[in-house]
């Protein structure tokens, strides 16, 4: 399947297409555009559109789209709920509100400096979240 989502990803447009290839779509296929174009690309390719305004995976009640990606497919794994916490907090600015946070989001920007086309700072993120997801395991043990 095509996903489309605004392009020059942060913390919840990398977070998305990691939960996404890892417990939804394994072959999902990214696109990242301006946000004046995801509609276009939504009617013309049949994409999924995520994280970009006015979209049904996007932030919504308080939670941000790795949140409403979780409730919509319905994922119960405490660990994957934990990591929900820490993007969420990274993503909205709650940076005191959970320890990992900060840390997230300061990898988040050096990843973008580091890596700014959009496909290649997800596959070295990809990484990162494999990691931070074995770290939350590792919680909830």
């Amino acid at each position: 399947m095509k996903w489309v989502t605004r392009s020059h990803v942060h913390v919840d447009r990398v977070a998305c297409p990691w939960l996404i290839t890892r417990f939804v779509d394994s072959d999902a296929e990214f696109i990242f555009a301006p946000t004046s174009r995801i509609s276009e690309i939504i009617q013309s390719q049949g994409a999924i559109p995520f994280d970009a305004p006015g979209v049904e995976l996007g932030h919504h009640d308080g939670k941000c789209s790795f949140e409403t990606i979780i409730e919509k497919y319905g994922l119960k794994d405490r660990a994957l709920l934990r990591l929900a916490r820490i993007v969420h907090c990274a993503d909205t600015d709650a940076l005191a509100d959970d320890p990992i946070a900060a840390g997230l989001e300061a990898i988040a920007v050096g990843y973008s400096l580091r890596f700014p086309d959009d496909h290649e700072n997800l596959a070295r993120q990809f990484e990162v979240y494999d990691a931070l997801y074995a770290w939350c395991r590792l919680q909830m043990k």
